[in-house]
């Protein structure tokens, strides 16, 4: 079926059309099929399923390069005497604790919520690194269908790590291959799978080369994140955790490196030289006390960098504003940051979209992904193809987003989420939550 939108202002962010005043979008399946004038293309088009924008912002949508679902049922929670003092103990008694109480039911609804949250934030693509060292087998299939039932393309993976002892490192091996598989027969075109690894520091020789054995593809990893991970490596293995990956064969053009906090130039040049994808996660860095990855140097290093949020929101417009500020501040140069944030937000993140699930991501253009959003913001100052930027980090937010289509389908229209039935997924979410929070609190 065809669908056209209009009634808005259309930024395709594509250099040779890159505004239309007035304009429409007509898309078929998951492919667009032409951009231009209200009116022509609603004459053009008259049989086409209509939207209407109300005058409203229309532009690409966005993607997430680094998301975690599991921890969707913190929000709020405050685990009685848990109060760390630094990113271990973050981890020991705040994540740890979480997936190893996270059960199949409270995967998947960590997996709805999280999606309609991104689908209100206009983000229709996520790369997440899921863990739920309570239950492991089946737990990316869970997900998987959160994903197909709210359209949300998401490229899964599950967490390698030898914390919990070899059985469950072999069960999450085995977690990755078997969604694998699962991709390749899905036929929904919203499915891709990578092979998840915590981090250098909970994975051993064993394991890692075990799992470079068995997995055939690019490998989603937690790098430097915090001091800890560069140290055990050096103690550990004689090498920095980049130089460690290297070695077994974890890196290349369809791997990704989160956080990337310290690092060598020679590591940089490692990463570029590789192909291998680096994405930055400011709020999560900045929130766990970790450090600042050094953006300016990656980019001059030659390395694609991405931009996530580490589970911290499901918002890229909020990520997109802590980047560019935080560039800036790390820097102190307030005139660093703007051309770095778009690049890794829209270009980068789109380029990643690409390696992983084909076709062209990021722009509104003829052949391009139907991925679209609508946003009611509405300036006091001038706006147009020049300056949508600024207003995209200091006006807009994801609250503004009103509209919402992925792959061609649309997931929320004039705010109603229409992919699902919200209602009752958000019910069931509270339950599977308040099971969580006993387990982990015991009713406290």
């Amino acid at each position: 079926m065809r669908h056209i939108l209009y009634n808005g202002t259309v930024f395709t962010r594509d250099a040779a059309l890159p505004m239309i005043e007035d304009g429409a979008v007509v898309w078929e399946g998951d492919k667009i099929l032409e951009l231009g004038l209200r009116q022509e293309l609603l004459e053009k088009y008259p049989q086409a399923q209509r939207l209407d924008a109300k005058g409203g912002v229309i532009m690409p949508a966005f993607i997430n390069a680094h998301h975690h679902i599991y921890s969707a049922f913190a929000r709020g929670l405050s685990i009685p005497g848990n109060n760390p003092t630094n990113f271990l103990e973050v981890l020991e008694g705040t994540w740890w604790r979480i997936d190893r109480n996270l059960d199949l039911a409270m995967t998947r609804y960590s997996g709805y919520m999280t999606m309609i949250e991104c689908i209100r934030s206009g983000v229709t693509t996520i790369f997440d690194h899921h863990a739920s060292f309570c239950q492991i087998p089946g737990s990316l299939a869970q997900l998987a269908e959160a994903a197909k039932d709210t359209g949300v393309r998401s490229c899964l993976c599950y967490e390698i790590s030898d914390r919990d002892g070899e059985e469950k490192s072999r069960q999450s091996v085995q977690e990755n291959l078997d969604f694998g598989r699962q991709c390749k027969e899905d036929k929904s075109g919203l499915l891709s799978a990578m092979c998840g690894m915590h981090a250098s520091f909970t994975i051993s020789e064993a394991t890692m080369a075990y799992a470079r054995e068995h997995w055939d593809g690019g490998f989603h990893i937690h790098v430097c994140e915090g001091s800890y991970d560069r140290d055990h490596c050096r103690e550990h293995y004689g090498e920095t955790v980049p130089e460690r990956l290297c070695r077994h064969g974890i890196l290349g053009p369809q791997s990704i490196c989160g956080h990337c906090v310290y690092l060598s130039d020679s590591d940089r040049q490692l990463l570029s030289g590789t192909g291998t994808a680096v994405v930055h996660n400011p709020q999560s860095n900045m929130g766990n006390a970790v450090g600042v990855t050094d953006v300016i140097k990656l980019f001059e290093a030659g390395v694609t960098v991405g931009l996530g949020t580490d589970g911290f929101t499901s918002d890229m417009l909020e990520s997109m504003k802590h980047a560019n500020v935080l560039i800036k501040h790390f820097n102190r140069h307030p005139s660093l940051g703007w051309n770095e944030t778009f690049a890794m937000a829209l270009d980068n993140n789109a380029l990643l979209a690409q390696r992983h699930f084909g076709g062209t991501f990021g722009v509104l253009a003829p052949g391009a992904r139907a991925d679209i959003i609508v946003s009611d913001y509405k300036p006091f100052t001038p706006m147009d193809g020049g300056n949508l930027n600024g207003h995209l980090l200091f006006g807009m937010n994801g609250r503004n987003i009103t509209t919402t289509v992925g792959s061609g389908r649309v997931l929320m229209h004039d705010r109603e989420i229409v992919s699902v039935d919200e209602e009752k997924i958000m019910y069931e979410c509270r339950r599977q939550a308040g099971r969580l929070w006993e387990k982990l609190c015991g009713g406290n």
